[in-house]
């Protein structure tokens, strides 16, 4: 009934079992921090946030085959790209011992009115794609956000952290404690949003935090 295309460039010249063709792809910036420690993500951190590992799948710029994938996955309702997308990032995350020993997958929450809008979280979407390589469960009432937060897209690194605090809130810290959380977000920017999510989950006994995310942003 609906033409198979692809999610990065429109081409019907893929496999069924794929969203993204070959060409767009074989394009895609991979930044390979997954397998080294002290990458750009862990030192965005440093000195704000105790992490044990952090990782970006891919760089974004603009007018770029990621940022079209990640429009259809936020704006298009392309639930099924979601999990596709979280796959590849499962994939490499279970090809580095940095990120084996981690006991649960946790998606950054959004909004819950956002959320009803959207029709799903998108982070979810990515930790039920990466949860089928790493056979971690996923934990996606770890923890909640209370209020709504305005657009960030123009703000500066304060106006950033300024705008994410205090909105998020651990929920049941006591079954997650001595856990090795990952933390997984689509895009990371400043690591503002990451940041103040992270530092609830810190508040359960013993937990250690590592985060994942889709790409990389700049801007």
């Amino acid at each position: 009934m609906f033409p198979h295309l692809c999610a990065g460039c429109g081409s019907d010249q893929l496999s069924r079992e794929s969203l993204i063709c070959v060409d767009c792809l074989s394009s895609l910036p991979s930044t390979y921090f997954h397998m080294h420690g002290n990458n750009p993500v862990e030192k965005m951190f440093w000195g704000r946030l105790p992490v044990t590992c952090a990782t970006a799948q891919y760089y974004f710029t603009k007018d770029s085959v990621v940022q079209r994938l990640l429009h259809q996955l936020k704006y298009r309702g392309n639930r099924e790209l979601g999990t596709f997308l979280g796959r590849m990032m499962g994939q490499q995350l279970a090809q580095s011992n940095r990120f084996l020993y981690v006991d649960a997958l946790v998606p950054l929450p959004l909004f819950p009115a956002r959320e009803r809008r959207r029709g799903y979280n998108q982070a979810a979407l990515l930790c039920a794609g990466i949860a089928e390589f790493l056979q971690k469960p996923v934990l996606p009432h770890a923890v909640v956000r209370r209020t709504a937060t305005a657009t960030q897209t123009r703000m500066n690194r304060l106006q950033r952290w300024q705008n994410m605090e205090n909105r998020f809130e651990l929920v049941n810290g006591e079954g997650l404690e001595g856990k090795h959380l990952l933390l997984v977000d689509d895009v990371v920017t400043t690591g503002a949003t990451l940041e103040a999510c992270g530092r609830e989950l810190l508040k359960a006994p013993e937990v250690r935090l590592s985060i994942a995310t889709l790409c990389l942003s700049s801007t």
